[in-house]
């Protein structure tokens, strides 16, 4: 390389790099400097040779590899972005075939975890890709942000400077950023927050997660539906049954006092849970509705008042009973399920287009206790009318309705009264994952494949308002306790809150590496918790946008979510046949100082439930702290 094409490329690079031609550089002598002249003379070689990104990438690898297993799981973090900037280099360079050799190649290293990101990429073929795909262009306008140790940083800067790997080092300055902690490296345990991506997405999630939002109860609904009821007024309802139950006890046999002491000193430890939950729901902050609420009948509050005055106080001591609705002889066609708040009545939806609808009462007068699904002996209600595979039936809150959706792109709403359609809901423009209820009803959110979610009301055929924002589809939502929000998880990783009054994004939570498939929220309106594609959870503060802490220990996708009544547990399920109980409520206590000092860990799970080869499609807790779920067996029945 003579001095005059020396002096083409470093112009080039510099103007490349935001430099005008005014700008001076004859502040460096490079002809003079034989081992700045080598460098220069290296990379423009590897920029210009396709054969360099594979020789690199290859080499890098292998050290990866072979590296000691300490410090091995921090150094192949940097594996990743390398080969996606490999790739998407030589797309924007034309050399295509050697994109797609490379692709192919070393896909595999990579498919375990970022299989959907693959499958994307693999779709760029041309540098006009680059600016026309959503996910290509943003991989190149943002940076990977990986968390190493200082003895691991090293290694690697060894490695480059040693092996002259000019290309992958430019490559490495250019697309990551390294925070560099001291200290030995972390376990493997503790990726989950070690790679993230940085760019003009997270400026705009950083810009969005400034804005206020109110996150508190209802000033007049917080007694009726979400909270708990006082202790006076729990004790007005019980006394007289307690003191009568505990005087005839005595009356019977001197023996029972073991007995009372037992069920003394069990009391005392729930009315102390107790206590601390009610005063953490009377210090949660109030808010006015945003929506007009409907108005609540006389028989459904007093039903309510009943559950909750019988409910039972849960915690890491005190275990829920557990309920499980087994689906059999679906034959894969059910989609979704769904059980009602008191579970007396179970959804299912199927791919034949049809919903089917189980009255307990009835199965249990009959004495069966399986959801059968044959043609002979019909123990359910048939609803007909959708056109497309059904994908969601939920019950509203007090359990007389039921909204459907499906691939024929509408929602119907059902009467489980009349087991008839009454109003069929158009306005999506793909399919239709899911519709849920608020949590007084009336209202309900629907999310698609079009990459929106809506807000309907019952009494209109039109959605009131339209949530755009997401880069992929909706999956999931869930309504804020208050109904002055609702969030929604995305197969693009995020999950989002919008305020439901202006329809405006008011929340952006990054941090999972699949798409999202489960939202709960706190009872007190105060966290959320979501499930994604590859069995993590994450518990978010919505007020700070911040993750508190991710929950491991499912190992497939994380289909629903659900809080206890007082929101001291979480109960997840899953595709791999379990359910399991968190403890949230001790996470949720600890300060900013002792999450940095390394003392938040994951929450505890208190318990799994497993079962023989059913993946749980739904769980909830009923108002009185019964959990319910239910899945399709995965076995024929005998």
């Amino acid at each position: 390389m003579d001095p005059e094409q020396v002096d083409e490329f470093v112009m080039g690079y510099l103007k490349k790099k935001g430099f005008n031609n005014g700008t001076r550089f004859s502040s460096i002598d490079y002809h003079n400097d034989p081992d700045l002249t080598k460098l220069i003379r290296s990379f423009s070689q590897s920029e210009n040779d396709p054969s360099r990104y594979r020789e690199g990438y290859s080499k890098l690898r292998s050290w990866g590899d072979n590296s000691l297993d300490l410090y091995k799981h921090e150094l192949l973090r940097v594996i990743y972005p390398v080969f996606i900037h490999c790739y998407i280099n030589l797309v924007g360079k034309g050399h295509t075939q050697e994109a797609r050799a490379f692709f192919n190649s070393f896909r595999k290293d990579h498919e375990m975890v970022h299989l959907r990101d693959l499958q994307k990429l693999e779709g760029v073929l041309a540098p006009s890709h680059l600016q026309e795909m959503e996910f290509a262009r943003s991989l190149r306008q943002s940076k990977f942000n990986i968390k190493i140790c200082q003895c691991s940083y090293d290694l690697l800067l060894q490695y480059l400077h040693r092996t002259e790997s000019t290309l992958m080092l430019g490559i490495i300055n250019e697309r990551i950023n390294f925070q560099v902690y001291s200290g030995q490296p972390n376990s493997a345990s503790d990726d989950i927050e070690s790679v993230t991506i940085s760019g003009s997405f997270h400026e705009t999630a950083d810009h969005v997660n400034q804005k206020e939002i109110h996150w508190g109860l209802l000033e007049d609904r917080l007694q009726k539906t979400g909270g708990l009821l006082s202790d006076s007024e729990k004790g007005q309802g019980e006394s007289k049954a307690d003191s009568k139950k505990r005087s005839s006890e005595i009356g019977k046999q001197g023996s029972s006092v073991k007995k009372l002491k037992k069920d003394k000193a069990g009391n005392a430890t729930a009315k102390v849970a107790r206590q601390e939950t009610s005063m953490a729901l009377s210090t949660t902050p109030r808010v006015k509705p945003e929506l007009a609420m409907p108005v609540m009948s006389t028989d459904v509050e007093e039903s309510i008042l009943e559950d909750l005055r019988n409910r039972v106080q849960l915690s890491s001591l005190a275990m829920p009973s557990v309920s499980f609705y087994t689906f059999v002889n679906t034959h894969n066609g059910l989609n979704s399920s769904s059980i009602s708040h008191d579970g007396s009545l179970v959804a299912g939806g199927f791919s034949d287009s049809s919903i089917k609808v189980w009255d307990m009462a009835k199965i249990g007068q009959a004495g069966s206790c399986a959801l059968q699904d044959e043609n002979g002996g019909r123990n359910y209600t048939l609803l007909l009318g959708h056109s497309g595979p059904v994908y969601s039936a939920t019950f509203s809150p007090p359990g007389d309705y039921v909204l459907s959706s499906s691939a024929d792109t509408t929602i119907r709403l059902w009467s489980t009264k009349l087991n008839a359609n009454l109003v069929c809901y158009k306005g999506h423009n793909h399919t239709v994952w899911d519709a849920q209820f608020s949590p007084f009803g009336h209202y309900f959110a629907s999310f698609s494949h079009d990459r929106t979610a809506r807000i309907w009301t019952m009494d209109r055929i039109h959605p009131l308002r339209m949530m755009a924002g997401h880069l992929s589809d909706v999956d999931c939502v869930q309504w804020h306790p208050n109904c002055n929000y609702i969030a929604t998880g995305s197969s693009d990783k995020t999950v989002r809150l919008w305020d439901v009054q202006t329809g405006e994004c008011v929340r952006i939570f990054v941090g999972h590496r699949s798409m999202v498939l489960s939202l709960a929220m706190s009872p007190d309106g105060r966290y959320m918790a979501s499930g994604d594609e590859d069995g993590t959870i994450m518990m978010w503060e919505l007020s700070t946008a911040r993750c508190i802490t991710p929950l491991i220990g499912h190992n497939s996708c994380v289909w629903t979510l659900s809080y206890s009544g007082e929101g001291s547990l979480l109960a997840s399920g899953s595709a791999d046949c379990t359910v399991k109980l968190w403890d949230v409520s001790s996470s949720t206590k600890l300060t900013k100082a002792e999450e940095k000092n390394g003392n938040s860990n994951r929450l505890r799970s208190l318990r799994t439930f497993p079962t023989k080869s059913t993946p749980v499609h739904a769980l909830r807790f009923s108002r009185r702290n019964l959990l319910f779920a239910a899945g399709p067996t995965s076995k024929p029945a005998s």
